[in-house]
């Protein structure tokens, strides 16, 4: 019995022994994962040198704040100040007053300098514009920020077409500016690889009529870059590959004497139709018609990834783009962005994963592929999780960078485990087509954030922002990039009320009201349905359209009223002027959705009376609307117009980028293919295109009342198309760059018209259908 019980105890203590031996394999394990994950994500880091980056930093300063102001800031960068991987700063005030500011990194010395300016100055800067009146006397701070992550990422590959199509260096060096100022450290720069394409595909031979059936207009670019669409608004011109090659250039020196690591385009497999004629034994697949648009535009090829064509492809565009621009290791493509692959076998994927990548690493050992996770959200039927485990695990753990790209709404890295060891960024998408309309998940980002962080196994490193397009909702935006530094969630009330206070400069008791209910309700959206930013006012007329909110409409055309108030204290304010167009225009926005209701109802009951005084009333708000946006600075067609003809030196070019500029917004396509998905709500726009719409509409549905005759849609469709749509793009018509009338005057005369009448009795339903 005693042998038993010592043979026990012996085997108990090896039992143990073995038990702290693995824990040891386990925990040493983890850490070679650790060590292999910084030996692969933990070279891309800035290349400039120290003396550059500081610079970079305050020159950014003197740019914001004026030469003698930002004098008074004391930019130092110092490496070690905090753990590597992670960017850090540190803010004091010396005893001479003035500020000094240390950073990790040129990005983070100005990180540093935004953070005070804006939490102990009340400083607001945003896409809307600045608000900057500093204190006589700098306030006292010691504070040191280190970020929770790696990376803080900026842009979608679309936002490059629906916002920063026509920019030029001085649009650029604002929008590096602000990244800079809010810590952005990874960014798209996708300028100019339409001149590298064209060098590449002379050098094959391809005619310039196969280059030009290829290649779409500026307007364009992002969807012929990821195969959806081909040649529409094109040709490009020798002025304009020129022109983007010379602002790439810019684009890069500036990011990364910031500090900025850019992020540059790698060969993805679409190519020109040409490719058959060029290859005729290589393995292409023609691609499926996107969005319905027709031959003449869609479909070109898919090389096959595993095909040797495919590789020799890629090296040599990737060779010639690094040549020109140099690189810093990351590169972004996406093969597969709303185009299926051609197989659903397991292998297939992992072979054709790993053959994209293996094009990359050929030409730069140290690549890393960032992939955008659309193909996850867009078609998860096709991506199971054995597919996309399939896919994702065809390269090195750490060698592939995934932007989880609608975290705030359709997150897939809970389903996808984490992309099964691959890092990945957390991303709030939050717009689609560049549209106005408010809208926002604050208190998704506020939890969602940390918990993608914290989960078990979590791979998270970093937080992005991935709209489609930009200047709107500054107000999520600004919430969002906190994520970035904040160890928990902020209270929303009071983060409200702080931003009503920057943003105008000084507390107001209407202002604060108007954003903390915003905060509450606009801004508060956690449903599953898909927003668009589609309403009514800029969808094409129907008898079917279906409006919806999540939040009460009478309580915000009170608050409409309530913020008007805060005109007595902050009217002089520029981005109070600002939001009273913003708030105004969502505002008619509703009540024009009241306004159809009635229309409808009207319609079906054959009330040609009521009929008549509602389509008369919803044809004046579109004349109300266009009045308040043509008073602010951010609401004119005229500005995005002059912006595109400015990048032309000949009348041909002119045409085509005004044609492009107009298209895009309106019809996206020859036939209305994506009708106004990228709808703007504008002064010109309103006027010239959604309002003759609707009046040909309404007097359509009025004659079939009168004369008792059903409506023909047919008819009314070809009339809009013909009569109003497609004219608009064509035209030539030239929009005033400057604002008319006095915002708050106009807005007046607006809210006493609207919001004393009878609210109607549909307006006060929460619709919630799609």
């Amino acid at each position: 019995m005693l042998k038993f019980i010592r043979m026990g105890a012996t085997v108990a203590l090896w039992l143990q022994l073995f038990i702290v031996i693995f824990g040891l394999f386990v925990s040493s394990s983890q850490c070679h994962k650790l060590d292999a994950f910084q030996a692969t994500l933990g070279h891309i880091r800035s290349r400039t040198s120290p003396e550059i980056q500081t610079k970079a930093a305050k020159d950014v300063a003197e740019r914001l704040l004026g030469k003698e102001i930002s004098k008074l800031f004391i930019m130092i960068l110092d490496t070690d100040l905090g753990p590597v991987g992670k960017d850090t700063f540190k803010i004091i005030k010396n005893p001479l007053g003035e500020i000094e500011i240390r950073g990790t990194s040129g990005v983070a010395i100005t990180w540093g300098l935004h953070y005070y300016l804006k939490n102990y100055c009340n400083v607001h800067i945003s896409w809307d514009g600045a608000q900057i009146t500093l204190p006589n006397t700098l306030p006292e701070v010691r504070v040191k920020i280190t970020s929770n992550d790696r990376f803080r990422y900026y842009q979608n590959v679309c936002t490059v077409g629906y916002s920063s199509t026509w920019w030029q260096w001085k649009q650029w060096e604002r929008n590096i500016d602000w990244m800079a100022l809010n810590g952005i450290n990874l960014a798209l720069a996708f300028t100019a690889q339409e001149a590298i394409w064209q060098r590449l595909y002379r050098e094959l031979n391809l005619t310039k009529e196969e280059i030009d059936e290829h290649l779409g207009g500026p307007a364009f670019l992002p969807w012929t870059r990821m195969g959806n669409i081909r040649g529409f608004g094109g040709p490009l011109s020798t002025n304009w590959h020129n022109r983007t090659i010379r602002l790439q250039h810019q684009i890069l020196r500036r990011m990364r004497d910031l500090g900025i690591v850019p992020v540059l385009p790698a060969f993805a497999g679409h190519v020109p139709r040409a490719f058959v004629r060029l290859f005729p034994n290589a393995n292409m697949t023609k691609i499926d018609p996107w969005n319905q648009f027709e031959d003449k535009y869609c479909c070109p090829y898919l090389l096959e990834p595993t095909d040797p064509l495919f590789h020799i492809i890629g090296e040599k565009f990737l060779r010639m783009y690094i040549d020109e621009f140099g690189t810093d290791h990351i590169y972004n493509c996406d093969t597969f962005n709303e185009n299926e692959p051609g197989s659903t076998e397991l292998i297939y994927l992992r072979n054709v994963g790993h053959a994209i990548f293996s094009a990359m690493n050929a030409v730069d050992p140290k690549a890393i592929w960032l992939m955008q996770a659309w193909l996850f959200v867009h078609d998860f039927i096709f991506w199971t999780e054995s597919r996309a485990k399939s896919f994702l695990t065809s390269v090195p753990t750490g060698r592939m960078l995934i932007l989880d790209l609608q975290s705030e709404q359709f997150p897939q890295y809970g389903r996808l485990k984490s992309y099964y060891g691959q890092p990945f960024i957390w991303c709030m998408l939050h717009n689609f087509g560049g549209t106005l309309g408010m809208f926002g998940s604050a208190q998704i980002i506020n939890q969602r954030t940390f918990e993608g962080r914290n989960m078990n196994g979590s791979t998270m490193v970093g937080t992005g922002l991935t709209p489609e397009g930009i200047n709107q909702n500054y107000v999520i935006y600004e919430l969002m990039n906190e994520m970035a530094y904040r160890h928990e969630p902020v209270d929303l009330d009071a983060w409200f009320n702080n931003y009503a206070t920057r943003r105008y400069g000084a507390w107001n008791e209407y202002a604060v009201a108007t954003w903390q209910y915003l905060g509450r309700t606009v801004y508060n959206f956690i449903g599953a349905q898909k927003i668009r930013g589609h309403y009514v006012i800029t969808r094409r007329p129907s008898l079917n359209i279906s409006s919806w909110v999540w939040y009460d409409r009478k309580n915000f055309y009170s608050m409409w009223n309530v913020f008007l108030k805060a005109r007595y204290g902050r009217g002089n304010s520029t981005l109070y002027r600002h939001d009273v167009v913003d708030i105004t225009r969502q505002a008619l926005q509703l009540k024009a959705d009241d306004l159809y209701m009635i229309v409808l109802d009207s319609y079906k009951k054959k009330n040609i009376t009521s009929f008549r005084s509602s389509a008369s009333t919803l044809l004046e708000l579109f004349d109300d609307l266009e009045s308040i946006l043509a008073s602010g600075n951010n609401f004119l067609l005229g500005t995005w117009l002059s912006q595109a003809k400015d990048m032309a030196i000949d009348e041909e070019e002119r045409r085509s980028y005004e044609y492009n500029a107009k298209n895009q917004i309106t019809l996206w396509g020859p036939n209305g293919e994506i009708r106004d998905y990228a709808n703007k709500q504008w002064s010109g726009v309103i006027a010239d295109y959604f309002k003759p719409r609707w009046e040909l509409f309404l007097n359509a549905l009025e004659i079939s009342l009168v004369q008792r005759t059903k409506l023909n849609t047919t008819e009314i469709n070809n009339r809009i198309f013909h009569e109003v749509e497609r004219p608009f793009t064509f035209s030539t018509k030239l929009y005033p760059v400057e604002p008319k009338g006095d915002t708050i005057d106009i807005a007046m005369k607006i809210i006493s018209k609207w919001y004393n009448e009878e609210t109607p009795s549909l307006s006060s339903s929460n619709t919630k259908t799609c």
